[in-house]
Formats: structure tokens, C-alpha cells, sequence
């Protein structure tokens, strides 16, 4: 496997001097592919083919099958993930595919996003059919020129067979020849008992550039002549720039120039030290942008607990009659559980690479949402779009930070003020105190029971700070009570939020998973037989709409009892949790022993079902990984406010999991074969509960609020 990072212009230039070869451009809106022989283009005529391009498959002469891979890259696989889907319907031979990144293309590429672990389910079919259009070419090509049905035909790692005569020819043999072929549509696709590729477990294209430490990540692009620049920002969330007093910081060594911005004051030099030590030598004074107060966190603190108390909310989702299940309810359940702000706090801070020149703009950087940094860096200089091009590097981590566009909006600010290309850069405590955190919330939940220890009703109301909708309405156990009421409060606030790994649910799942275990301990049923039966409920008595699948969530919980051994080790304490986001279902066990008198979490069972598994090793990272960051998290992340500043501005104040607190992640998959679904999220939202209900087996405490380290009675 060879990987070469590139531009898009550099791409052009390559494909101009290619002897011969077929290059293929696939329309990801109609699935089709057109012929380009690339002997009749130089760099212009491809530049301006009259093709809507998304990717592109070439296959050289030299037998080297390139593949782009549009999505940006943040560490969840798609970089390689893309790639063996169309090799794998190519009948590729994988030690010859090059893999390169496409750079932002909203003409030639659909839906260049990485969030929402939605990339794989929306280019699913779109790539195989990629795939399976090149492969049915090449071998109507090869039957041609032996005069014999392409039925008969086979094709294996790059080669097509024609086993009756007992010929062959290689794909770059037929490449030329294949460009000439008119284009199919409807190409049959493989039945996945043909999957070569896809299911087993391949490398990361990108492995020993990683390993080996080349240049590919925004923080490590550099060219010759360009500046850094640093900003400094409002210390607290509701002040504004005033004034400014720069001189001492101009005359220092290496300093560019000091300019004013919309929101702050950028120090821009030679080095990134240089502007690091001139911008604390900046005489800033800020206002406040209102007459409101700076909020702390005992202000949202107060707010969750009015607001819960409010009346009337937003109703999200009403079945039934709640109000009447309550009031003829033999007992009543009730708990409430709350989570703090979460900086995103990506290995690599946000940085970005602009230049505004007469003629247009280049940005080149780590974004999950290019498409978004061109059109907001458009709006800001009052430019076109199509003048403003983004090449993409890979991420150092995201999380949902790289969503947002305003540090690489910052960059092409500061580049068109100085006018020259600049770099700029962000220290840790700039990344952690620059806002965009995870929506702090609390909840509180009701549980009406009958005299038969049925579950008759169900109130949950949810409040957030800029949360929008803190609740997921629809998720279960909506659908299996026939009595159920969910609500909302949201809050409005300067402190900037924005999703975080698994919007919402990535705390909520904690909040409902932990909350149904309370029930079902209340009414003395075992927690995995409880969450059965509530959907043996939905599937029999449906109530209102149901917008996840019973069998599917039925199955993850299933095989991760059977994993797991639920309930047969007696020295084993087990929690257990399960949860449906982004299009999947995750169950997990969680498993806790006691050693020299202490309880020790020590595994975690994690089943998934995510459809059909494109790469099983990357998808056993992802999973991993999940259970990895929620957990941490879970346990120690929290970010407060005093006066609108973040009180945790580095890692010394900000705890982060330790590599020998991380428990054994057994994973396994449901192999149902449906089309994939998402896997980047969907494994953190039930970690917490599931640990969480595991302790409370062991000691039990009951753990209601996050970082769990903080709440009485903790054991870590």
C-alpha cells in the first residue's frame, strides 16, 4: 500500500504525464462512471472536463490503481475505509492501490464531512457501484479482444481470467482499451459472500507515514515565506476587544505586525515563539458586551434546578396519559443526573493555514467541514466560494471541534490584514478555553409503577446550556410505555457550545441507561431481562412512534450477555447498558472485581452493530477508542466557570484518562449484513452507564452526575 499526500494541483499535473491508463470519474449523485483516457488530456482538459466528478479510480500502466478518498481524514478510518470498497467490488489487487486525499471539490465530491458517523452509510452503494462500473468495463474489454462472453469471464486482484482457454490479462493491459468502452449503468454489485477485502481486518493506509512521523497534519504544514500568527481572544465568555496598546510587542525580535479583529488581537511574526512571547507583551483592555453578569457555573448550576422545577416546557414527545399515570401510580420513581462543560481537547490544537491574494484564497488544514470553512471565509471577505480552495491534511483529532470553521476563518482574517500567507496557531490553553464545549445538562427522570411492579409511566425533562433539544425523544424505552411525557428547557448563553463526540447523547445514554437500572433494581427484575421485556412491549403494544429497531437492539443485547457470561460469575460484579446513535446499537458489560479490598474496573464487553464491517481492525479501534474516551471522560472531564473564564486551562487541570486505568475492551459485531451504519460514535454514549451500574453492584453507590470522581462516595 502507497500513499502520497498531494494537491489537487499536483494531482493535474501527474495525471497529464501518466503513459496511458484509464481514469475514471464517478458521479456520486447518479452512481455513474465516464471514461477519461488520459493519453487525450493534458492538465487543462482535465482541469476542465465536463464531467460532475466525486472521485476518481485511474489504473496505469504501470498496474498502480489509485483511489481518492474525498472525506476528511480525523482518525475514524475513512481514509482506508473508502478505499477497499471500491478495490473490493474492482476485484483490486490491495498491495497495488495507491490511496490519495482529494482536496474540497463541491462540484466532483458529495458531502465532504466527517461528523455524525454518517460518511460510510451515505457512500455505500456510491462506491461499490464505483467499483463494480470499472470492473465490468475491464472485462468487457478483456472478452472482446478473446471473442468469448464476458460471463465467462472471472476477475481476481487485478487480473481478468478467462479460465476455458486458460488466458489472462492484467487491469493495466486492458486500461486503454477499457476507456474506450461506453459506460454501463445498473452494474450488478457482488453478493457479500464475494467480499474479498471488505470484513477482514487491512492496515491504515497511513500507518508508517504516522509511525515514521512525515509531515500530513495541519499542524505540520509549512512553505517557505509565510508568517505565524497567534491570537490573543477574550479571557471570559461576554467581553469584547476595547483597546489595544501593541508597541512593546512590535519592537520585539521577529514581530511582523499587531492587527485588531473581530474578535481579538493577532500577534504575527516569524516564529511560533516569537508571537507567542510578543502576544503577552499586548496591553488589552476588554468590556463586557452586555449588562448581564459573567456566568459562572453555579450560575447554570441554579438555572438546571429552576427550570426543572418550571411548569411548562418544551414538549418533545407525548403518548398516552401521563398525567393520569401518575396520579394512580402505586409508587414513584425519581432521580436526576447532570453533566458538566467538556472542551474537545484534540491531541493536535487548531491551527490553519490561509493566504488571501487578489485572485482568491487558499486554505490548507485539518477540518471536519472544508465546505464550511470556504463558504464562511467567502462571507467574510464579501468574496465568491469558487475563489476560495481548501486542501485537506489530516486531523489530529477532532471530536467535533473541526466542525466549526472559526479558526480557520481566523487565519484568512489575518492573512488578508497583513497581506501575506500566515499560518496561525493555537496553544493548548487557547484550544481549551476557546470555547465550543459540550453542552453542559441536567435531567430529571420519573418512573410510575402499579401495584404488579409494571412500569405505567415515564417523564423525562432535560435542560442545557445551548443545547437546542438536550433530549433524543424518540430513542428508547419511548414507544414501550404507554404513558410517557419528554420535555425541554434550553438556555441561552455567550458560553459558545457545539457538538461533541456523540451530540447529546454522548451524557444522556448515561442519565437513561443509569435511570432504567434504578428501575428495574425498584421493581426486582434483572436489568438485561428489563430492558427485553420493555421491547417485547414496544413490539407487541407499540405506542407512538417507534424510530429505532427492536430486533436489532434485541440482538446486540443478547450476544453481549452471551459474551459476557451475564450473571454466572458471582465474584464478578456486571452493569450493563445499551444504546442506539447514529444509525447503530451498542450493548455493553462492564465488569468490576475487587482487589485488596477495593473495586477494580477490569473489562468491558462491547458488542455493535453497525451492518456490514468494512474494516474489521479499524472498526475494533473505533470501538475501542469509544470505550477509551467515554470512560475518561466519565470519570475526570469537567471544565468550569468563574466570572465567564474557564477555570482548567491545561492538562494539569483538565484529568484525562491514564493508560493504566483502561480496562480490557472485548469487542464483538452482530454480522446481520445490512448496509453499514455509523461506528465513530455510537460505543461512548453507553460506557458510562454501563460502569457506572457496575459500581453500584459493587459498593452500592449510585452514580448520578459526571466526573464520577467528584461525586460522594467514589472510588476512584
Amino acid at each position: 500500500m502507497k500513499t502520497t499526500p498531494t494537491s489537487r494541483r499536483d494531482f493535474i499535473k501527474a495525471a497529464a504525464t501518466v503513459g496511458g491508463g484509464l481514469w475514471l470519474g464517478f458521479n456520486w449523485y447518479s452512481s455513474e462512471a465516464a471514461p477519461l483516457p488520459l493519453t487525450a488530456l493534458d492538465a487543462a482538459g482535465l482541469a476542465e472536463a465536463p464531467l460532475r466528478f466525486n472521485s476518481f479510480l485511474s489504473i496505469g500502466s504501470d498496474g498502480i490503481i489509485t483511489i481518492f478518498s474525498p472525506n476528511p481524514e480525523v482518525g475514524q478510518g475513512i481514509k482506508t475505509a473508502f478505499p477497499i470498497i471500491v478495490a473490493d467490488e474492482l476485484d483490486a489487487d490491495w498491495s497495488k492501490v495507491r490511496v490519495e486525499q482529494a482536496p474540497l471539490d463541491s462540484k466532483k465530491f458529495e458531502r465532504q464531512v466527517t461528523g455524525g458517523s454518517g460518511a460510510i452509510k451515505h457512500s455505500w452503494t456510491r462506491l461499490r457501484q464505483a467499483g463494480a462500473t470499472a470492473r465490468h468495463m475491464l472485462v468487457a474489454t478483456a472478452a472482446s479482444r478473446w471473442n468469448v462472453p464476458a460471463a465467462e469471464c472471472t476477475t481476481d486482484k487485478g487480473v481478468v481470467f478467462h479460465k476455458a482457454s486458460n488466458r489472462k490479462l492484467t487491469y493495466s493491459e486492458l486500461a486503454n482499451d477499457a476507456a474506450k468502452q461506453t459506460v454501463p449503468t445498473n452494474v450488478a454489485l457482488k453478493d457479500p459472500k464475494q467480499f474479498t477485502l471488505i470484513g477482514t481486518s487491512i492496515p491504515n493506509v497511513d500507518n508508517k507515514s504516522i509511525v515514521t512521523g512525515k509531515p500530513q497534519y495541519g499542524i505540520d504544514f509549512y512553505r517557505e515565506g509565510m508568517l505565524f500568527a497567534m491570537v490573543q481572544r477574550p479571557p471570559a465568555f461576554g467581553l469584547k476587544l476595547k483597546s489595544m496598546d501593541a508597541s512593546a510587542a512590535k519592537a520585539m525580535p521577529g514581530i511582523t505586525d499587531v492587527v485588531a479583529l473581530r474578535n481579538g488581537v493577532a500577534v504575527v511574526g516569524k516564529s511560533t515563539w516569537a508571537v507567542k512571547k510578543a502576544r503577552e507583551k499586548v496591553k488589552i483592555e476588554w468590556e463586557k458586551i452586555s449588562d448581564a453578569p459573567l456566568e459562572s457555573t453555579t450560575d447554570h448550576d441554579r438555572m438546571f434546578k429552576e427550570l426543572l422545577d418550571k411548569p411548562s416546557a418544551t414538549v418533545r414527545r407525548k403518548d398516552g396519559d401521563p398525567d393520569a399515570a401518575f396520579a394512580s401510580a402505586n409508587r414513584i420513581i425519581k432521580a436526576e443526573y447532570q453533566c458538566p462543560l467538556l472542551p474537545h481537547s484534540p491531541l493536535e490544537p487548531m491551527n490553519f493555514f490561509a493566504h488571501v491574494r487578489p485572485d482568491g484564497v487558499e486554505l490548507v488544514g485539518s477540518s471536519q467541514t472544508p465546505d464550511r470553512a470556504r463558504g464562511d471565509t467567502a462571507k467574510l471577505l464579501n468574496i465568491a466560494p469558487e475563489t476560495v480552495s481548501v486542501e485537506l491534511t489530516r486531523m489530529g483529532g477532532g471530536f467535533g471541534r473541526r466542525l466549526h470553521s472559526d479558526y480557520a476563518v481566523e487565519a484568512a482574517e489575518v492573512s488578508s490584514l497583513v497581506k501575506a500567507p500566515v499560518k496561525v496557531i493555537w496553544t493548548r490553553e487557547d484550544d481549551m478555553t476557546g470555547g465550543s464545549y459540550r453542552p453542559a445538562c441536567r435531567y430529571r427522570f420519573e418512573a410510575a409503577i402499579d401495584a404488579q411492579n409494571n412500569v405505567i409511566g415515564y417523564r423525562l425533562r432535560g435542560v442545557g446550556i445551548n443545547a437546542g433539544n438536550p433530549t433524543r425523544e424518540d430513542n428508547f424505552p419511548s414507544g414501550a410505555i404507554p404513558n410517557l411525557l419528554i420535555d425541554s428547557h434550553d438556555i441561552k448563553s455567550p458560553v459558545t457550545t457545539f457538538p461533541w463526540r456523540a451530540p447529546i447523547t454522548n451524557f444522556l445514554a448515561f442519565a437513561e441507561q443509569s435511570f432504567l437500572d434504578e428501575v428495574s433494581a425498584a421493581v426486582g427484575k434483572d436489568p438485561v431481562q428489563f430492558r427485553l421485556d420493555l421491547l417485547a412491549q414496544a413490539k407487541k403494544s407499540p405506542v407512538g412512534a417507534i424510530k429505532y429497531d427492536i430486533d436489532r437492539m434485541e440482538a446486540v443485547i443478547k450476544l453481549a450477555a452471551e459474551k459476557s457470561n451475564w450473571g454466572k460469575n458471582g465474584s464478578v460484579k456486571q452493569g450493563f447498558s445499551v444504546y442506539f446513535s447514529h444509525n447503530s446499537y451498542v450493548a455493553m458489560v462492564a465488569e468490576v472485581v475487587t482487589e485488596k479490598g477495593k473495586p477494580v474496573l477490569q473489562k468491558v464487553h462491547a458488542v455493535g452493530d453497525c451492518g456490514v464491517v468494512i474494516n474489521l481492525s479499524g472498526a475494533r479501534q473505533q470501538m475501542t477508542g469509544a470505550v477509551v474516551d467515554g470512560l475518561g471522560h466519565a470519570l475526570y472531564g469537567k471544565l468550569t466557570l468563574k466570572d465567564g473564564a474557564p477555570e482548567q486551562r491545561n492538562f494539569d487541570g483538565f484529568r484525562l484518562i491514564r493508560m493504566n486505568e483502561i480496562p480490557e475492551v472485548d469487542v464483538h459485531f452482530v454480522n446481520n449484513g445490512i448496509d453499514p451504519t455509523g461506528l465513530g460514535e455510537p460505543a461512548l454514549p453507553p460506557t458510562g452507564p454501563a460502569v457506572a451500574n457496575a459500581m453500584f453492584k459493587a459498593t452500592g453507590v449510585r452514580f448520578r452526575s459526571q466526573p464520577f470522581v467528584e461525586q460522594e462516595g467514589s472510588v476512584w
